[in-house]
């Protein structure tokens, strides 16, 4: 994805097209190139999942809460009542308001959407109703209603019973007051243009489509593109809360969700209940090392998939690690300079589109027999499993269009934090060290992340961290091979929360919960259901 990284990741929603259910990470999943080098084995240059430098920035700011009590110009907002009506999927479905900029309520007021399957007591799963639990699939950009339909079929049956799932799609995204920004020809040609470019013929392309898709977003979207961001989706959390009648939020977050989860902690640290926040962000980072360090957890990834390919009949690229990652780099490299043709109504893959594909299937280990046939399939000169798997990142439908998940992700990224590079030029500079963090994935990286250069309104985030002083314990859970979302970003969020506790996953693919562990599952579950926390360093594996 451009802008500040690739979707951090989604838990069911992208990755729900395949196989129902990854979250984006959900079970655990996908969604977000071409970010390919000349040479280098897999492996190489990748982060180590527990040495990696965890300490927070030096130049993040702490997040400060706001004040307990609810101003005077917000209290029509938390006085709604809400009308639940009946919708897809046998849920209920509601509409509230919430103020577009929260420092200026006179200013006009958004509509965002939610929707809750009710608990379902029965049997040995009854007990005292717990509220409700707010549920985020990540992204930025993913619908937590759509997810509201993998979650009611999988979470356990005990959460199922004692709380009420609630999605609620974040401002932008959705069905609350989305953005739009391509149409579904325009985004073909957006996802096809090259993100290593050679020559300042393809540098100009890259900035060119960059800048289409920005100004898109800006006729299309209004004043709302300026109020994005996570912060304000955090507020929008709280009113919900209130209008739930719930005292405490009581929430899971996957990817994006566990910093929209944090940082509803660092504001209002006071109204915690359970939180569950799995494959963490690191709200510390700066843009630069977001990218790199994420640039690094694919590299790791691509390393495990490497490693388990080299020992299979099907693998078609080799016998040895080292060989399979210099065949993905001749591979992406031949398709670069050569779009393969598909079956896909006369549709080519070009080499963003297939290290795209590449990405998404590296998100969840369930994916990675997909990606062995469709290598080979482009290895014998047929596009068509690559580009599926780079729609399906995308979340295009077969129709040609696309769902806004992409243009409510960049348009959050770039308002939480600074464009990573201004220039062209500054990306050139920065190359070198991103490929060396990963050789195969460093490169497109870090020209992907210019699209913030070019966006039509101004950040309004910066990097800090969170400490949420006072707060009920909150779980943080990371994957030692997670791509999207690095394990040593867990370990730092966990670090700074002040009532942080790591709860770790010892396996590959993005975010664990609900993703075969019944280590994982059965701790998660019992802090939900008791509020008992897992201790502090706990360690799991399928």
């Amino acid at each position: 994805m451009r802008g500040n990284g690739w979707v951090a990741g989604l838990a069911g929603v992208l990755v729900v097209a395949l196989v129902a259910g990854v979250s984006a990470g959900c079970t655990s999943g996908p969604t977000g190139a071409d970010g390919v080098r000349a040479s280098g084995g897999a492996g190489a240059g990748a982060l180590s999942s527990d040495s990696a430098d965890t300490s927070a920035s030096s130049t993040a700011t702490p997040l400060e809460p706001l004040p307990a009590a609810v101003p005077a110009a917000l209290a029509p907002y938390y006085a709604q009542r809400l009308s639940w009506q009946p919708c897809d999927g046998g849920f209920e479905c509601t509409t509230f308001r919430v103020p577009t900029d929260y420092d200026r309520p006179g200013d006009g007021d958004l509509t965002l959407a939610a929707a809750r399957a009710p608990s379902v007591p029965s049997g040995a799963a009854a007990g005292a109703r717990l509220g409700s639990l707010l549920l985020n699939p990540g992204g930025p950009g993913g619908s937590a209603v759509e997810y509201l339909e993998t979650a009611a079929r999988t979470y356990d049956a005990g959460v199922r019973a004692r709380y009420d799932l609630v999605g609620l799609d974040p401002r932008g995204v959705g069905r609350s007051s989305p953005i739009s920004c391509l149409s579904g020809d325009r985004m073909d040609a957006y996802t096809s243009v090259g993100l290593t470019p050679a020559d300042q013929r393809g540098i100009d392309a890259l900035v060119a489509a960059d800048k289409e898709f920005a100004e898109g977003c800006r006729q299309h979207s209004g004043a709302a593109l300026g109020h994005l961001s996570t912060v304000e989706a955090a507020r929008d959390m709280d009113v919900l809360r209130a209008l739930l009648g719930d005292e405490r939020l009581a929430f899971v977050g996957k990817s994006y969700g566990t910093f929209l989860g944090a940082t509803y902690a660092g504001l209002f640290p006071g109204r915690v209940g359970r939180l569950v926040l799995d494959g963490a962000m690191d709200p510390s980072l700066d843009s630069v090392s977001g990218n790199r360090t994420q640039a690094g957890g694919f590299e790791t990834a691509w390393a495990a998939f490497a490693k388990d390919c080299a020992k299979r009949e099907d693998c078609p690229l080799g016998r040895s690690e080292q060989q399979i990652g210099e065949q993905l780099t001749a591979l992406l490299t031949a398709v670069q300079d050569h779009p393969l043709p598909t079956t896909d109504s006369g549709r080519r893959l070009t080499g963003s589109q297939a290290t795209t594909g590449v990405i998404q299937a590296l998100y969840a280990d369930f994916l990675w027999p997909k990606l062995r046939s469709a290598l080979t399939d482009a290895r014998a000169g047929d596009g068509t499993g690559l580009l599926k798997l780079s729609d399906s990142y995308y979340g295009r439908e077969a129709d040609g269009s696309y769902p806004n998940l992409m243009f409510a992700n960049t348009a959050v990224n770039c308002l939480d934090l600074p464009a990573p590079f201004g220039s062209p030029e500054e990306v050139q500079r920065a190359v070198p060290e991103f490929e060396r963090t990963s050789p195969h994935f460093g490169r497109g990286m870090a020209w992907m992340a210019l699209a913030c250069a070019y966006w039509p309104v101004r950040a309004t985030g910066a990097a800090h961290t969170i400490r949420a002083a006072g707060a009920a314990p909150i779980v943080v859970i990371g994957t030692t091979r997670d791509p999207a979302t690095p394990y040593a970003w867990a370990r730092s969020l966990a670090g700074q929360l002040e009532s942080g506790r790591l709860l770790t996953y010892d396996g590959d693919g993005h975010t664990a919960y609900g993703r075969r562990s019944g280590c994982v599952d059965g701790a998660v579950n019992r802090y939900l259901l008791t509020g008992e926390a897992p201790e502090q360093g706990k360690r799991c594996a399928r």
